[in-house]
């Protein structure tokens, strides 16, 4: 498939006219990151940003004493770093492959010469950054309002909408990545999950998550509901 065309399925430039998707494809450099592999360090030069086209990246924070705090894991479609670049900033966290990755890279200079010429570019990037960020306020609401359980709780039915509400699915990280997510460690992870497990909310099984009562996990998502 085409660069052009590719970048006409990522939601971030959806709606725009073919010369238009022709400019991002001049403008873009195609990249193929290792699992582990960093792609940006907080502190460096946002001389750029990303969409994730293929694999999972995470972004996160480290603390003076070394302790990982993941903001989000992105996947496909999905931009990195383009606040720093439109603000003239460094980049706040760090960003490193969960897998191989491949990812489009859009460098700032030409990215905003680009804009420039064609502002409706940026006006339907707008648009999109506005849901986004609508998105992360949520998240900052769950980590700062919400107990561990109702966080865990609303990312389950989270992953199960993604997968058009199964009630059967896999968790998309590894259990301390996702610890690190909810804002807590793998050993509060494990003992939550083994009491959703008694009162017959779900049933786990490694990755394997089986959703057996769900209207009994949004009540415990929104604080109807707690765990004994």
């Amino acid at each position: 498939m085409k660069l052009t065309d590719q970048i006409t399925s990522i939601p971030l430039f959806q709606g725009l006219a073919r010369k238009q998707y022709e400019d991002l494809a001049m403008i873009v450099v195609d990249q193929v990151i290792p699992r582990g592999k960093m792609i940006f360090s907080q502190g460096d030069e946002a001389v750029g940003f990303y969409v994730v086209i293929s694999g999972r990246v995470k972004v996160f924070k480290l603390s003076p004493e070394g302790k990982e705090q993941i903001l989000h894991i992105f996947g496909a479609g999905e931009p990195i770093g383009e606040v720093a670049v439109f603000a003239g900033e460094k980049f706040p966290a760090y960003a490193e492959a969960l897998e191989e990755s491949r990812v489009f890279f859009f460098p700032r200079p030409a990215f905003v010469d680009l804009i420039g010429k064609n502002p409706s570019v940026a006006l339907n990037m707008l648009a999109v950054l506005s849901r986004r960020l609508r998105k992360f306020a949520g998240l900052v609401e769950d980590l700062s309002l919400k107990e561990v359980p109702g966080r865990l709780a609303a990312y389950l039915l989270l992953l199960s909408e993604q997968q058009k509400n199964a009630i059967d699915f896999e968790l998309d990280v590894s259990k301390n990545q996702l610890a690190s997510l909810l804002g807590t460690i793998p050993e509060t992870l494990s003992r939550i999950l083994a009491r959703m497990e008694k009162e017959k909310l779900i049933k786990s099984e490694g990755k394997r998550i089986a959703i057996l009562n769900r209207k009994g996990l949004e009540e415990l998502s929104v604080g109807e509901r707690k765990l004994p």
